[in-house]
């Protein structure tokens, strides 16, 4: 390996994950070398990041490729601050967060359902919280062109649940849905008033589900619970689909509870997060 050219062990390295390339620099000064090199990391970094650095809402200041890459493992804001984009720091995967702004919320400028604010543990200038309604009905959309290819990713609706104001949200299950062309994966959640115990799709059918690129037979799950993020939000599973990008397509995220006539509030939409399993 020390009579490799510098360019041949980066060339290996590209090929696995940051993760093992840094863990590559304690084997010689040779890896340690090519860990540094921007060669490397630009491999590491999408092949659109100046494009994206350019739509960020302040300005990004870096000294190397790898710097920058680290930087980008932590949401930036871009297209006027409505989402947040990042790098997965193990894979280099792209991950995206669509702030309740870019989202399709039913009612939502209504301000006797609805209750637009800021919130000072969001990433995002403003929030939405539901203050009354018998119709919940979330969704967003992203373009598969932006995101990485030949990969498996869920998306998730980051809410907080106002423990004073909480009513009516555990009465009915909302029905949770990640859409892909032909291909959905569908289940149900339970909405908890206790942000730490949060119930969740105790039976889930994920239809035409995708798994390494190929469609498989609807399944059954229990207890597919959702968890607390170290943020101190709540995270909801809708769904996972798989991005060939072979080409274009538009994922339509969702969680509804239309069919009850009761009335339920105290619920606080962020965001819709989409990120590599």
């Amino acid at each position: 390996m020390e009579g490799l050219p510098e360019d041949c062990i980066i060339d290996i390295l590209s090929r696995g994950s940051p993760r093992d390339a840094c863990r590559s620099a304690v084997v010689s000064s040779v890896f340690r070398m090519a860990v540094e090199s921007d060669m490397l990391w630009d491999r590491f970094l999408p092949p659109d990041h100046q494009e994206i650095i350019s739509e960020s809402a302040s300005p990004v200041t870096f000294k190397s490729k790898k710097e920058l890459f680290f930087k980008l493992s932590s949401p930036l804001l871009i297209d006027r601050g409505l989402k947040a984009f990042s790098i997965d720091r193990a894979t280099g995967k792209k991950c995206y967060m669509l702030s309740a702004r870019e989202l399709y919320i039913a009612w939502s400028a209504n301000p006797l359902f609805w209750c637009w604010k800021p919130i000072i543990q969001s990433r995002f200038a403003e929030t939405v919280e539901l203050r009354m309604t018998s119709w919940l009905e979330v969704e967003g959309k992203i373009n598969t062109r932006i995101l990485s290819p030949n990969t498996m990713y869920k998306a998730y609706l980051i809410v907080q649940v106002a423990h004073h104001r909480a009513y009516g949200l555990d009465v009915v299950p909302c029905e949770v849905s990640v859409e892909v062309g032909d291909l959905c994966s569908r289940g149900m959640v339970t909405l908890s008033h206790n942000a730490c115990t949060k119930q969740s799709l105790e039976h889930v059918c994920d239809e035409n589900k995708v798994k390494d690129g190929l469609r498989s037979k609807c399944v059954d799950r229990v207890s597919r619970i959702g968890c607390e993020r170290k943020d101190g939000w709540l995270e909801i599973e809708l769904g996972e689909f798989y991005n060939q990008g072979m080409c274009e397509e538009e994922v339509k995220m969702s969680l509804r509870e239309v069919n009850g006539v009761h009335l339920k509030g105290g619920i606080v939409v962020e965001a819709i997060e989409i990120r590599p399993i």
